[in-house]
């Protein structure tokens, strides 16, 4: 059966605006950080890896970066000379972020007053089909639908948004909404701050 709609070409949608409402976010939580007491003082505080590293942990959940996406997805499948095909249009929403959970790597030099951290890349934390629509499906006399080739249309959906993702280079800069933040949050001691992601090398300028 075919749907009258015509089926409309792939795109990307702009990312950048949903990246910059994220970082009010980022913003929030790094304001509520600076109010946890014990963990960030003006006179007293003293540098630690452990306050370093709560500081981190504190906004873990909040280092991410988003988009969306919109794709086109097609689906054939042959048997016995019979075949399926289905067309669907899907737009989903992805979310990539660094876990500062994990034991991140922190070094400080007190006599230089520098701070060291080495985070672990970003990856994809999270695909949201957000609509999914068929606009063209056609089934095999002798090779119907069924419920594995609907399991199969959803695992090629998710593997094309991560590709989608990957298109608009979402892990890069989820990396530097990580590395911006915590060189902000982290240098209001009077530390220079040095932040990396493990695997990278250190940008020119990075040290401030």
């Amino acid at each position: 059966m075919t749907a009258p709609d015509q089926a409309p070409a792939p795109s990307r949608l702009p990312w950048a605006i949903l990246a910059s409402a994220l970082m009010l976010f980022l913003i929030a939580g790094y304001c509520t950080v600076r109010t946890i007491p014990g963990l960030i003082g003006r006179g007293g505080t003293t540098v630690t890896h452990d306050v370093v590293v709560q500081r981190m942990r504190a906004v873990a959940k909040l280092v991410s970066s988003e988009a969306t996406a919109r794709d086109v997805v097609v689906y054939e499948n042959t048997r016995y000379g019979s075949r399926k095909r289905t067309l669907v249009v899907v737009t989903g929403r992805l979310l990539a972020g660094i876990n500062l959970g994990t034991n991140p790597s922190v070094r400080i030099d007190h006599a230089t007053k520098r701070i060291a951290v080495e985070l672990p890349p970003a990856e994809l934390i999270g695909v949201e089909v957000l609509n999914l629509r068929t606009y063209d499906e056609r089934a095999g006399l002798w090779n119907p639908f069924t419920a594995e080739d609907r399991d199969a249309i959803q695992r090629q959906v998710r593997a094309q948004l991560v590709q989608a993702g990957s298109d608009m280079n979402l892990l890069e800069h989820a990396n530097r909404s990580a590395v911006e933040l915590l060189r902000t949050m982290l240098s209001q001691d009077g530390y220079t701050v040095e932040v990396r992601i493990r695997g990278q090398p250190v940008p020119a300028g990075a040290d401030r």
